[in-house]
């Protein structure tokens, strides 16, 4: 007489709704949803949630009351972490899976057709070309050229810079000190 051992197995239980509670926002119209933000593969039903943008599981779906399961804003064990308003909204499944197939195609197709824009170059007016177009041929040379030409007039500038007005000095406010002045390290 042998005895053989067998594992135990569980029963397959139909998917079902496991709570009763149900969101008083309006149902998600699948249909009316964009086919990327869908995904109606069996085992894997499930969709964006239009309040929080996280994906979510469709609880129920072949039943007569499909909705998502409740979930969070945020990531779960942090302190963000709140319940969705979207948690237990009733979902209205009105595409079946080959059509979802197809939306989707189209979707995919269309997006991949689409061609970046060619950047075109800014219109200048004749006058303002011809100067970008002068200062972008002008050499190291021809720089240092205008740079002397404008020299004496900027020396001069400095001059009158560093002259002290005639009349009377400010009585009210701290003497200008006319020495250069120069930051000292402190020591430590």
């Amino acid at each position: 007489m042998t005895i053989t051992s067998a594992m135990p197995t569980a029963r397959k239980r139909p998917t079902r709704t496991r709570t009763k509670q149900v969101s008083s926002l309006p149902a998600i119209v699948v249909s009316k949803l964009p086919p990327i933000d869908i995904d109606l593969l069996p085992g894997t039903e499930s969709l964006v949630c239009p309040n929080c943008k996280t994906w979510c599981p469709i609880t129920g779906h072949g039943g007569l009351n499909p909705k998502l399961v409740p979930h969070h804003t945020g990531r779960a064990g942090t302190a963000e972490a709140r319940r969705c308003i979207g948690s237990n909204r009733r979902v209205k499944l009105d595409l079946t899976i080959a059509e979802w197939r197809r939306l989707l195609a189209d979707a995919i197709t269309d997006a991949s057709s689409r061609q970046a824009t060619v950047v075109l170059p800014k219109a200048f007016s004749p006058q303002t070309d011809q100067t970008l177009r002068a200062r972008a041929e002008r050499t190291l040379a021809g720089r240092m050229a205008d740079w002397g030409a404008v020299l004496p007039r900027v020396a001069d500038t400095d001059k009158n810079r560093r002259m002290m007005p005639v009349g009377d000095v400010p009585t009210e406010s701290p003497a200008v000190p006319l020495a250069k002045l120069s930051p000292r390290q402190p020591t430590h």
